[in-house]
């Protein structure tokens, strides 16, 4: 909701100079990097220019921002492996794939974000394991694996082709939807580390 609202007005002009300092041209005032962390968590748009050359430095100081929040102590959200891979993909014939592919899936997570915090809040509500957490979370899983699953087979029709033949040889038993699914997930994690390799 808060992105259709942002997305509705022009977008804050950050302006950065030679000696780093940001500029927020709204308010007329300078700000700090956790100021503009603040104003992303609030929904508000902005863009950054380099206020010598005019350059849009947006994707630069957000990635900043990103790298500052990893920097913290407890504040990790972006896991190892997948920032192994992310490197790995960056110069691969899979590159242009990525960020329609991340795009996708951090819109469905931000979609579904109120409805999981409704499921993890009943399922702990009464401790660890009360009132069905494990099944909860099992279920949210099978869900976000299915996400995932359909995510790319939308951006790469010949994995979906693939895994629509495999599954027709070798039907999964219908009580083994997560394995199934992590299965898939396997088949294209190997995919995609063998077309690495080929580069």
């Amino acid at each position: 909701m808060q992105d259709l609202m942002a997305s509705d007005k022009e977008p804050t002009v950050i302006k950065k100079y030679a000696n780093r300092r940001l500029y927020h041209t709204g308010t007329s005032s300078y700000v700090t990097l956790e100021d503009l962390a603040g104003l992303v968590r609030g929904g508000e748009d902005f863009v950054v220019y380099d206020a010598k050359s005019g350059d849009d430095i947006t994707r630069s100081v957000l990635a900043q921002i990103i790298f500052d929040e990893e920097s913290k102590d407890g504040q990790n959200l972006l896991p190892i492996a997948f920032l192994r891979q992310l490197i790995r993909f960056y110069g691969d014939s899979m590159q242009a794939l990525v960020p329609r592919y991340l795009e996708f899936s951090m819109d469905n997570l931000t979609r579904d974000q109120n409805q999981f915090r409704e499921q993890m809040a009943k399922a702990f509500a009464g401790g660890p394991f009360a009132g069905g957490a494990l099944d909860a979370i099992q279920a949210q899983s099978r869900a976000n694996m299915q996400m995932f699953t359909e995510a790319f087979r939308l951006f790469n029709p010949f994995a979906a082709a693939a895994a629509n033949a495999k599954a027709e040889t070798t039907p999964a038993a219908k009580g083994d939807e997560l394995g199934e699914l992590k299965r898939e997930l396997g088949e294209m994690r190997e995919r995609l580390d063998k077309l690495s390799r080929s580069k």
